[in-house]
């Protein structure tokens, strides 16, 4: 048994438009933007929350919890392009800007979209950008925190 290298072994796409998030098709997912190349090697950031239910009782001496509401806070961090072609991420995610950020992982980033494949749908709306302060020895950056707009699927699979 081995371990995973996540090197190129992700895919981020800003999708406009899909129909069923626990299934989007190959067309769909073709049909939007390839930001992965814009992404930082640790600027995909997803975290995961899960708030605390307090199930224990007025006899409990101990406190208890179950799982309750779930959360993601979306956090991408983008290298500036010097072109238009290139800055593609700073012009497309701007305030209140809705769409779908679709991640793959665990697969070569060149193979193509197809069905089958494993993917998570967060339909997101982008909070305003924020310019990462300039840096020596470092290109420039930005973050585009999204919003969460309906639940995600974390469990997709490409139709």
């Amino acid at each position: 048994m081995s371990d995973v290298i996540n090197d190129g072994k992700t895919r981020v796409y800003w999708v406009s438009t899909i129909a069923n998030i626990a299934a989007p098709t190959a067309a769909e997912l073709n049909a939007g933007l390839d930001f992965t190349t814009r992404i930082t090697p640790d600027g995909l950031n997803i975290p995961a929350e899960t708030a605390d239910v307090d199930n224990s009782s007025l006899a409990s001496t101990f406190t208890t919890n179950r799982a309750g509401r779930r959360s993601f806070s979306p956090e991408v961090t983008f290298k500036r392009g010097d072109s238009a072609g290139d800055d593609l991420p700073w012009t497309t995610l701007t305030y209140q800007t809705m769409g779908y950020l679709v991640v793959r992982r665990i697969l070569a980033y060149t193979t193509a979209w197809a069905a089958g494949q494993k993917v998570e749908v967060y339909p997101v709306e982008c909070g305003e950008r924020n310019s990462i302060p300039p840096a020596p020895n470092e290109v420039a950056k930005f973050t585009s925190n999204m919003k969460l707009r309906e639940e995600p699927n974390t469990a997709a699979t490409v139709a």
